[in-house]
């Protein structure tokens, strides 16, 4: 795992979730964040297009997300929100990403920022998630396990 992007990822969470919170414009946010934020060792492209490309693909992304809930999606924990947002993203859009990475990375978001079990939640829907969206990848690597 890229620590860059690791904590590209790390960053955009947090301005996602400032997103959903104040519905301030995502250019105000990603500017505030690169003035104020300790960027260094940061992808900052990628945390750009993360910032930038989650709340331009929300409806496409709740769509995804929404039938795979336990509850309302208004009842969501709103950091967890942001992070399940961010990886159906990656599910969806970067398929150079595997997937095990995807989940794997916002588990760990989710255990940095989240509720106190809420990475098992987080887990549960985006493997959901990944089995819809990267089926192919999902079902290739259980039958290279089964041989």
């Amino acid at each position: 795992m890229s620590r860059a992007r690791h904590l590209a990822r790390k960053r955009a969470v947090q301005a996602l979730y400032m997103w959903g919170m104040t519905g301030d414009d995502v250019s105000d946010i990603e500017a505030q964040f690169l003035l104020e934020q300790d960027m260094k060792n940061t992808d900052i492209k990628y945390f750009k297009e993360l910032l930038h490309e989650v709340p331009a693909h929300v409806q496409e992304l709740d769509d995804h997300i929404t039938p795979l809930l336990d509850r309302p999606f208004s009842e969501l924990d709103p950091v967890e929100c942001a992070i399940m947002r961010l990886g159906v993203y990656e599910l969806q859009h970067r398929i150079d990403i595997p997937y095990k990475v995807v989940i794997n990375e916002a588990v760990e978001l989710t255990k940095i920022f989240g509720a106190e079990e809420g990475h098992k939640y987080v887990n549960s829907i985006l493997d959901k998630a990944a089995k819809k969206l990267r089926s192919i990848e999902v079902n290739a690597k259980k039958s290279s396990s089964n041989r």
